[in-house]
C-alpha cells in the first residue's frame, strides 16, 4: 500500500496479485474488501461486493448492475457534460468559477482545487462528464483531477469522473478549438494539417502519443476528432477538419480513433481498451460541413446545412466506413456528436427540420438503427438553451425547436435517442424531460431509456480502468506529458504537413546565411471567439532568433537577398451575419468571402435554399450584390509592397491557411509559396532552407476565384475551378511540390482525382 504526500496524501493504493492496482482516498470513505485473496473497492459502501465493484467481471455486466442500482436522478446527471472549465478558473467572463465564495485571485486557494460550482454540479446535479478547457500545468490538472475523484468516490455509488477536452495539440493556442493546452504538451499541426500529410499513419501515431498525454492530464475523454467532410470552402470550421474528400477522411477518421482507443500489452484490460485508452467522440453526425452559403451553425444565421447537390450520403461515410469500422480491436468509435445544423429536408420519415439531435429519424432510425450504433450520442453544447442572438457564439442553439421549452427540447433529443447534454450542468429539465416520458409512454418505459443510456455512459468508464485507479502521480504526469520522444513525433508532422504550391526557377530551397527581409506584420484590431476584443497589433511575425539560425536577417530591403512574407488566408468572418446591414434596411444576411481584396456577390443565389418563417427570422437568406471586406486585407498589400522593395529580387510567402482561398491577387508577384495549417516556426525555415524536403499535398481545392466558389455546392466536393498558376500548375486536391516538382507518389495514386 502506498501514499502521496503533501496536501493529496489521501490517496492509497492496494496491489492485486496479477490483477488491478487499487487507488483509493482515504477521505472519501471507501472500504477495501478482500474475497478469494483478491481486493476490491467497496464504492457502494455497503459492505459487500456488487457486480460492479468486481473487476473481474465484463465491463457490459458491471455497466448494468450499476445502471439498475441507481436513482433517476444520478441517471440523469450522468447524462449532463458541463460547460467549459479552467483549471484555476477565471475571475470573470465565461470561464469564471469562485473559491469559497471568492475569486480565485482573492481566495488564496491552490490552483487544482475545485470550484464552489464544480462540487455543487458534482454533487448537487450528480454530474460526472466534465468538460476541461484550460490547465495550468500537467502538475496541476493531474492534482485536479485526484481533487475531483476522490471527491465523487465519497459521493453516492462512487462513480469516476470523465473528464474531456477539445484538441488541445495545436502549435498555435489563440484558436478556441485548441483552447488551453496548458504546460507542456507535444504539438502537431491542425487536423487539415494532419490531412495534408495523406498518411494515416501519422494520424494514429498522433492518437497514440495524444492519448498517453491525455490519460496523464486526467483526460479520459477526447471530444475529436471532426470528420465532417468540409465540401463548402467557406466554413470556418474547415481547420478542424480532414478536408473535403471523403475517401481521405474516412482512413483518417479510422487512424485518429484507433490511436486514441487502443491500449496494449500490459495497458489492455479487455477488447482493446485499457490504460492507454482514451474515449473518441467523433463529430459532427451526419456531417456539418455543408452549411449554407458556408455559414456555420454556432449561429442562428447559419442553421440550415443544404444539399443541392443531392450528396447527404457521401457525407456519412468517415463515420460509417471509418470512425465505426476500426482496424483495432476497440472496434467503433465511442461516442458520436451530431451537428447543430438543420440537415433539410434529409429525413424521409417523419419530415422533421429540426436541429440533428433532435431528429429522430437521424439518430434513432439511421445511426441507431440501419447503422447498428450503440455507443454515446451527445449533443454538442448549448442546444437546449434559447436562442438570444443570431451572431453570436454564447447564445442558445435550438434550431428548429425554438418554440419549446427547456425541458421539452431535452425530452425530444432523449426521444430520438441521445444520451447526453452538452454544456449543461442542471439535472432539472433532463428530470422533467423524464416526467413527461412517464405521462406518455409510463414509468417502466421511462426507467428502462434512461438505463438504456447509462449503461453507454458507465462503459466508456468502466473500459478504460477507472472504477479501479483514477488517481494520478503528478510527477509522472509532468514527465510523461511532452515527452521528448512525443515532441519529436509532433515535429516531425509538423514538416510533413507543410504544402509547397509555388517554387519558380528553384528559388527553394535558399542558401544557407541568406540575408531576409521580413516585414513586420499589422493585424486589426478584432473580436475573439467569444466576443471579447482583441486590441491591434503590428509584430515581427516569426521569432527572429529562430530565423537567424538559419539565415542573415536585416531590415533594409535593398540588402536582403530574399523577402519573406508571413501572412494567413484572409477571412470574412464566421457568421456571414450583419447587424449593420439589417439597420440598412437589408435582411442581414451578408457573402463570406476567401479572398482579400473587397468581393461583392454577383453570383450569389437569388432565393436562399432554406430559410425561417418566424416572424423573427427571413425566409430568403440571400446576400447577392452585398460587398464585404477581409478582416486582414493588409496582408495582400503586405505581400505587395514587399515584391516593390526588393526591386526584382525573390520574395517567398508563407502562407498560414484554415481555408482555402484565392491566391490569384497575389500568386504571379511571388516566386514562391509555402502553405501551412499550423506549426512551429522552426519547421518553416527547416524546409526554406533546404534542412527538409516539402512533402504535404492540399487537403482541397484552391479556388480560381469567387465566382467558382460561390458556384460550387455546399455539399459536393471537389466542384471548383481550380487556381492555375505562373508555372501553369493546378492548385487542385492532393497537390504540391518537392524539389523536384509535382509530387506524384503513393499517396497522390491512392487519393487522388478519380
Amino acid at each position: 500500500m502506498g501514499e502521496y504526500k503533501e496536501n493529496i496524501d489521501h490517496i492509497k493504493y492496494v496491489q492485486n496479485p496479477g490483477g488491478p492496482t487499487l487507488g483509493y482516498s482515504a477521505s472519501s470513505g471507501v472500504q477495501i474488501l478482500e474475497q478469494d485473496g483478491l481486493f476490491f473497492k467497496d464504492l457502494s459502501k455497503d459492505g459487500k461486493l456488487d457486480k460492479y465493484e468486481d473487476w473481474r467481471l465484463p465491463a457490459e455486466v458491471r455497466a448494468k448492475d450499476l445502471a439498475s442500482k441507481m436513482a433517476v436522478e444520478q441517471i440523469a446527471g450522468l447524462m449532463l457534460y458541463s460547460s467549459h472549465q479552467n483549471v484555476p478558473a477565471a475571475s470573470g467572463g465565461w470561464f469564471a468559477g469562485t473559491y469559497r465564495g471568492k475569486t480565485y485571485e482573492e481566495s488564496g486557494a491552490k490552483p487544482w482545487e475545485m470550484t464552489d460550482e464544480q462540487m455543487a454540479f458534482l454533487a448537487k446535479d450528480h454530474l460526472r462528464h466534465i468538460l476541461v478547457a484550460a490547465v495550468e500545468s500537467p502538475e496541476v490538472a493531474a492534482r485536479w483531477n485526484n481533487e475531483v475523484q476522490a471527491f465523487v468516490e465519497g459521493v453516492g455509488l462512487g462513480i469516476p469522473a470523465n473528464n474531456s477536452s477539445d484538441p488541445r495539440h495545436g502549435s498555435e493556442t489563440s484558436s478556441e478549438f485548441n483552447a488551453g493546452s496548458g504546460g507542456t504538451i507535444s504539438m502537431w499541426p491542425e487536423t487539415l494539417g494532419l490531412a495534408a500529410t495523406f498518411n494515416p499513419e501519422v494520424v494514429k501515431r498522433f492518437g497514440e502519443v495524444a492519448s498517453k498525454e491525455y490519460r496523464a492530464l486526467g483526460l479520459t475523454t477526447a471530444l475529436s476528432p471532426q470528420i465532417d467532410i468540409a465540401t463548402d470552402p467557406r466554413w470556418f470550421r474547415f481547420n478542424g477538419t480532414f478536408g473535403e474528400d471523403s475517401k481521405l477522411a474516412t482512413d483518417m477518421a479510422r487512424a485518429y480513433v484507433d490511436g486514441f482507443q487502443s491500449s496494449e500489452g500490459e495497458s489492455e484490460l479487455a477488447d482493446g481498451w485499457g490504460y492507454d485508452s482514451v474515449n473518441a467522440m467523433v463529430k459532427h453526425w451526419p456531417g456539418g460541413g455543408s452549411g449554407e452559403a458556408g455559414r456555420d451553425a454556432h449561429f442562428g444565421s447559419g442553421k440550415y446545412a443544404v444539399y443541392p447537390g443531392n450528396n447527404f450520403a457521401e457525407h456519412l461515410l468517415p463515420f460509417v466506413d471509418g470512425a465505426f469500422k476500426l482496424d483495432g480491436k476497440t472496434g467503433m468509435a465511442s461516442a458520436v456528436m451530431p451537428y447543430y445544423t438543420i440537415s433539410t429536408d434529409q429525413d424521409p420519415v417523419y419530415h422533421e427540420n429540426v436541429g440533428n439531435s433532435f431528429s429522430r429519424y437521424l439518430v434513432k432510425d439511421l445511426l441507431r438503427d440501419q447503422y447498428g450504433y450503440d455507443g454515446v450520442v451527445c449533443t454538442d453544447w448549448m442546444i437546449t438553451a434559447d436562442e438570444t442572438s443570431r451572431d453570436e457564439f454564447l447564445s442558445g442553439k435550438s434550431w428548429g425547436v425554438e418554440g419549446l421549452t427547456v425541458a421539452e427540447r431535452h425530452y425530444k433529443a432523449l426521444m430520438a435517442g441521445v444520451d447526453q447534454f452538452g454544456g449543461n450542468n442542471d439535472k432539472e429539465p433532463v428530470l422533467e424531460a423524464y416526467r413527461m416520458g412517464v405521462a406518455e409512454h409510463g414509468e417502466a418505459y421511462m426507467r428502462e431509456r434512461f438505463e438504456q443510456s447509462a449503461v453507454r455512459l458507465l462503459l466508456n468508464i468502466f473500459r478504460l480502468g477507472l472504477f479501479e485507479n483514477p488517481y494520478l502521480e503528478p510527477a509522472q504526469s509532468s514527465a510523461t506529458v511532452g515527452r521528448p520522444e512525443f515532441m519529436l513525433a509532433g515535429y516531425d508532422a509538423q514538416l510533413k504537413s507543410v504544402v509547397m504550391l509555388k517554387n519558380k526557377d528553384q528559388v527553394l530551397p535558399l542558401p544557407t546565411k541568406s540575408k531576409v527581409y521580413i516585414p513586420k506584420r499589422y493585424i486589426p484590431a478584432s473580436f475573439d471567439w467569444f466576443g471579447n476584443p482583441v486590441a491591434e497589433k503590428l509584430e515581427d511575425p516569426v521569432n527572429l532568433d529562430i530565423v537567424s539560425r538559419y539565415f542573415t536577417v536585416t531590415e533594409n530591403p535593398e540588402e536582403a537577398d530574399f523577402g519573406l512574407v508571413f501572412i494567413e488566408g484572409p477571412t470574412s468572418g464566421m457568421s456571414g451575419y450583419s447587424r449593420e446591414d439589417v439597420e440598412q434596411g437589408g435582411n442581414g444576411y451578408v457573402p463570406l468571402s476567401l479572398q482579400y481584396r473587397p468581393y461583392t456577390a454577383e453570383y450569389a443565389r437569388d432565393t436562399s435554399l432554406a430559410g425561417d418563417a418566424r416572424e423573427s427570422d427571413v425566409l430568403n437568406r440571400s446576400y447577392k450584390g452585398k460587398t464585404v471586406t477581409a478582416k486582414i486585407e493588409v496582408d495582400l498589400d503586405l505581400v505587395l509592397e514587399t515584391r516593390e522593395r526588393m526591386k526584382g529580387k525573390p520574395v517567398i510567402v508563407s502562407m498560414r491557411l484554415s481555408n482555402p482561398a484565392v491566391v490569384a491577387e497575389f500568386e504571379r508577384e511571388v516566386d514562391a509559396i509555402l502553405v501551412n495549417f499550423g506549426l512551429l516556426d522552426q519547421a518553416i525555415m527547416d524546409i526554406l532552407s533546404g534542412a527538409v524536403e516539402p512533402s504535404g499535398l492540399l487537403p482541397m481545392q484552391m479556388p480560381a476565384h469567387m465566382k467558382t466558389v460561390e458556384e460550387q455546392l455546399e455539399d459536393v466536393a471537389h466542384d471548383m475551378e481550380c487556381h492555375i498558376d505562373s508555372e501553369q500548375h493546378t492548385y487542385d486536391f492532393a497537390y504540391g511540390l518537392n524539389w523536384s516538382g509535382v509530387i506524384q507518389d503513393e499517396r497522390t495514386e491512392k487519393y487522388g482525382k478519380r
